[in-house]
């Protein structure tokens, strides 16, 4: 049985492909979703075996979604899209298939063979060819998805809650991206299991008497550091 989550921003797309798959006994769709911020979250949570994606979609698309995924957790992902220009690039990103739209029952049961036989074994170096760089970092708001510039970042905090990301004004936002994919993603540093810092900030290093040692960005604001990662922080700063 694979566990199979439906990326498209367009409702009818979405129950077309439902349908098709349907006719596998051996499919089990877990969620469907229509942007980009509710899949990561969901592929989170539910850890699919494969994730059908569809390229355009408003705001954050496909191919930007799939950089933001950890690539340790990765899902087999088969790209849907109207466009064949899309092809190279979908299979420059590894993909496991990329399927035309609309989609054909004998094309997807072509892709649905070949994934029963490469299921359930995860193949978690499928995309490690993934290197890409984050323009920016998605972040959940009310009703709303903020898109938030490296360059706007001052620190990145792992809460009970969630990853939060917080500006010059100390603002918090949310977003669904792993401290990990942050990290690998950005020139955001780790300074401490629980926080990412934007050394372009940076004000002071603050060595405190009780052995303790913040980092002072440039809006005052204190980010903890841990003996684990100083010695790292020290020889990227030259110190």
């Amino acid at each position: 049985m694979l566990n199979v989550i439906i990326v498209d921003d367009e409702l009818l797309a979405r129950e077309n492909l439902r349908c098709l798959l349907e006719n596998d006994s051996q499919i089990n769709i877990v969620a469907e979703c229509n942007n980009a911020m509710d899949a990561i979250r969901e592929i989170h949570r539910l850890a699919p075996d494969v994730v059908f994606l569809d390229i355009q979609m408003p705001k954050i698309n496909g191919l930007e979604m799939l950089s933001m995924l950890d690539p340790q957790t990765m899902p087999h992902i088969v790209f849907l899209t109207a466009y064949s220009e899309f092809a190279v690039k979908a299979f420059e990103e590894q993909a496991f298939d990329y399927l035309l739209k609309p989609i054909e029952q004998d094309r997807l049961n072509k892709t649905l063979s070949r994934l029963h036989k490469k299921c359930p074994i995860a193949d978690i170096n499928q995309l490690s060819g993934i290197d890409q760089q984050l323009k920016y970092i998605p972040c959940i708001g009310h009703n709303r998805i903020y898109l938030l510039s490296n360059d706007d970042v001052f620190y990145i905090s792992s809460k009970v809650c969630g990853i939060y990301v917080f500006n010059q004004n100390n603002n918090e936002y949310f977003t669904e991206l792993t401290l990990k994919t942050l990290e690998d993603k950005t020139s955001l540093i780790r300074c401490h299991r629980q926080y990412l810092v934007n050394l372009k900030k940076l004000k002071e290093i603050r060595f405190n008497e009780a052995g303790s040692v913040d980092i002072i960005l440039n809006n005052d604001v204190a980010v903890p550091v841990s003996r684990r990662y100083l010695k790292s922080l020290k020889e990227i700063l030259g110190l």
